[in-house]
């Protein structure tokens, strides 16, 4: 479904002459690329779509760093066009959960996969990453987890 909507979303805006979608279309569509590549690798024919979502998930962080980078140095003009690329990911990732939601969902893989202490972490954390990729603020999510597992 992501890969159909990235390919309309192309032609879209080709036909549109819109440049700035088009051109952040394109990214995402070769770092599909790149991660279907990497699953060939692994021996699957292509990335999964959740594989999919938190590539996108680390675009929209990479562009939230540069931005503020840009402020820090007085250029706002850039600081807008990576905006303009957050809209577009954001355009093709699920609505993000709230913090209610996102505490559930926690609550609900720390029991799902017993986890009790500190050290079942990495466990909770694949976990979320598998059943809500490109829905969840992992950062969020990692405090939460930490909280609930008593590593304050």
């Amino acid at each position: 479904m992501l890969r159909e909507d990235l390919q309309k979303a192309l032609k879209e805006s080709m036909l549109a002459h819109d440049v700035a979608t088009t051109g952040a279309v394109r990214l995402i569509i070769a770092g599909m690329k790149e991660k279907d590549v990497e699953a060939r690798g692994k021996g699957a024919k292509e990335a999964s779509e959740a594989e999919l979502m938190s590539m996108m998930q680390t675009m929209i962080k990479q562009r939230n760093d540069s931005i503020k980078m840009y402020i820090d140095g007085n250029r706002s003009d850039l600081a807008e066009k990576e905006k303009a690329e957050i809209a577009v990911i954001e355009r093709f990732l699920p609505k993000q959960m709230s913090e209610q939601e996102t505490e559930a969902a926690v609550n609900a893989v720390i029991a799902a996969v017993g986890a009790s202490s500190m050290k079942d972490m990495g466990k909770v954390m694949g976990a979320l990453k598998t059943q809500y990729a490109g829905q969840l603020d992992f950062g969020k999510a990692n405090v939460i987890v930490k909280n609930c597992l008593g590593g304050n």
